[in-house]
């Protein structure tokens, strides 16, 4: 039994930082693209046991996130879904507003934001509603398949540092692995969930618009273009689409080593054909034969305090006993990642830090117990330190194991690069008695707590080492607890779930700054159009209009559009886009006296059909008294002409 669903996520499009590149001046204008969760609801009723996998378009996954929706859950089915059977994953694109964490380091230049936590609740929650009505009879397939084109290894001289063993499995350097699990219904498919590893940072820290990114782009194209789901009028289609995270922690979709540029140098061209090739990808094995998966569905879960965690010389490598280390940040994690953006910290480098590697080895020097778990890191963010100010990192973190059908799914909360992610997916396979390939880590799943890397790369103190905040024996330490997992469901044994992190939301202060009260331009009304649009366009031009318009933030319209592009069809008007569409973007900027300015740009196709089209603008304006009103615009009307 599959149930399938999805609902609309996207929160505050203005003014708002963005979560991912952590620049402070990034923050939210508009919508490129509306971010989704996709749930799906695998339920076994011969051994009565389901697992539930949700897939949001989200930077991160916070306990915030999975511990609200839990509750949200519990309320409303009882304990068919909890902690232990529900897996929450992002894709981790960089374009979607932050503020909705409960650790302060997430929320630093935005504060909590209520409306965005709400919006991705209410839309995850939403998704499993939709999902677990939609349980239905269903055939599941299973197919692996390589994709070498979408991906490029952004810390080659960390990864070259493994053992030849380890780096003959990866040849390039990459994980080219591409998994497709297809949902068929009386022989036809009805979904499909990709996995498949690549940073979602094909949009550079300049972009402000919310967007999917490649990820958001290949489950579009596949549920919009090809198989026509309409977002704003089907909310039960008749296919979902997910393109889901795996070991990305070093995989950059920049092919060309520089952020925005790979394999064009306009980052949207960049998100759209990297999403393209994810996408043909997995349609190439789904249109060939797949054979049916057998097997049942299962699961394990536990709490670990990942600061305090022995490590076994099963594990370690160097035949001792080792010991994690409580959570510190390095001097590299503040420079970034050199592919995909560097943070506006011009004074931290990957690699050597001088003055802090100096700082570090003095700490070292009287802390033996401090030397062995996070040397030869330049510490320069204490976790514990930190978090007794306040609740900044997380160290007591939630590792899962969940099994469907012939597929098992590592749940990490964290970016493991791919040959830490190999080495768990070792470790569960020979537990499990299970192919290699049939074995992924999900990563960014239930929590964060950032990079995952081998003890070799950790070494290094590139970026990604220097993120791997549980110190160099974090890696093993997750073998440790994966091969306990692992082995646990091949006997059929249970599992303590260990003691849970704490639950913060009463420790919130919320940030949000509710917009003042809008006022049109002086001698406009709300909705009146500033700029028309031309009389007539050649198919494949972009189209642009500007209204006078209110504040997004008043109502984020979820599950709906600020926009709209219509075409007249015969005596009515037919919506062929909204906000949702990649062809579109609605940007919002301030004007003088309390004005908003709204910006909609349509790339009308090129095999656009010629006849009268129109664009429209949907708001919401707060009055003096603080009452909100809807307010709407609609701009003359345009000519589209084909192309001679």
């Amino acid at each position: 039994m599959v149930g399938r669903g999805f609902a609309d996520i996207t929160g505050e499009p203005a003014e708002v930082g963005m979560l991912g590149y952590g620049k402070a001046d990034q923050k939210t204008t508009g919508i490129h693209l509306r971010l989704r969760a996709r749930a799906f609801v695998f339920a076994d009723p011969i051994v009565d046991r389901r697992v539930l996998l949700i897939v949001s378009e989200l930077p991160l996954v916070f306990s915030s996130i999975t511990q609200e929706v839990l509750r949200r859950l519990g309320e409303s089915f009882g304990d068919t879904y909890t902690e232990s059977n529900v897996m929450l994953t992002a894709t981790h694109t960089h374009c979607g507003p932050g503020g909705y964490s409960h650790h302060r380091l997430y929320n630093s230049s935005t504060g909590f934001r209520p409306k965005t936590f709400a919006a991705i609740v209410d839309g995850i929650v939403e998704a499993v509603e939709r999902a677990h009505e939609d349980l239905a009879p269903a055939t599941l397939r299973l197919i692996h398949g390589e994709l070498r084109e979408a991906s490029v290894n952004r810390a080659r001289a960390a990864f070259d540092r493994n053992p030849q063993e380890d780096r003959d499995y990866f040849p390039d350097a990459v994980d080219p692995q591409t998994t497709l699990l297809r949902i068929d219904r009386e022989g036809e498919p009805v979904g499909a969930i990709n996995w498949f590893a690549t940073h979602g940072t094909s949009l550079t820290n300049r972009n402000t618009l919310i967007s999917g990114d490649n990820k958001g782009y290949a489950a579009y194209h596949w549920e919009h273009v090809v198989e026509g789901v309409d977002y704003l009028a089907d909310p039960d289609p008749d296919f979902v689409a997910a393109f889901a995270q795996t070991n990305a922690g070093d995989m950059s979709p920049n092919l060309d080593g520089r952020p925005g540029h790979g394999p064009t140098g306009d980052e949207f061209d960049n998100a759209r054909i990297l999403g393209l090739r994810q996408y043909e990808a997995a349609a190439k094995l789904g249109a060939g034969y797949i054979p049916r998966m057998a097997g049942s569905v299962d699961y394990r879960f536990v709490h670990v305090d990942l600061s305090a965690v022995t490590v076994s010389a099963e594990f370690t490598g160097d035949g001792r006993e080792h010991r994690t280390g409580s959570p510190a940040g390095g001097a590299a994690a503040f420079a970034g990642a050199e592919y995909d953006g560097p943070t506006h910290w011009k004074t931290f480098h990957e690699g050597r830090n001088p003055g802090w590697d100096l700082l570090s080895r003095l700490a070292y020097r009287f802390a033996p117990a401090l030397r062995d778990a996070q040397a030869p890191k330049a510490i320069v963010a204490p976790g514990r330190l930190l978090n007794r100010f306040g609740p900044y990192v997380q160290e007591i973190v939630p590792v899962q194991l969940i099994q469907i059908g012939e597929l098992y799914l590592l749940g990490i909360p964290g970016e493991v690069t791919i040959t830490a992610g190999l080495r768990l997916r070792r470790t569960v396979a020979a537990a499990l008695g299970a192919e290699l390939a049939n074995v992924l880590v999900a990563g960014y799943s239930n929590a964060y707590m950032h990079y995952v890397t081998t003890p070799e790369e950790y070494d290094a103190q590139h970026y990604e080492g220097a993120s791997t905040l549980f110190g160099r024996w974090e890696l093993p330490a997750l073998q440790q607890i994966a091969a306990q997992l692992a082995t646990a469901m091949h006997d059929g044994d249970t599992v303590p779930s260990g003691t849970t992190a704490p639950d913060l939301a009463e420790r919130q202060r919320p940030a949000e700054i509710a917009p003042p009260p809008d006022f049109p331009p002086a001698g406009k009304q709300f909705g009146d159009v500033l700029t028309e649009p031309e009389p007539a366009y050649r198919a494949g031009e972009p189209v642009n209009v500007e209204f006078a318009g209110a504040h997004p933030n008043h109502d984020l319209h979820r599950g709906s559009t600020y926009l709209m592009v219509q075409r007249r069809d015969e005596k009515r008007w037919r919506t062929i886009a909204g906000d949702g569409d990649w062809a579109t973007t609605f940007s919002w900027s301030r004007g003088p006296a309390s004005s908003s300015r709204i910006t909609i740009v349509w790339h009308s196709p090129a095999d656009a059909t010629p006849g009268s089209y129109r664009i429209r603008y949907f708001g919401d304006a707060v009055q003096l008294s603080g009452d909100r009103v809807p307010i709407s615009g609609t701009s003359p009307e345009f000519q589209i002409h084909g192309e001679d």
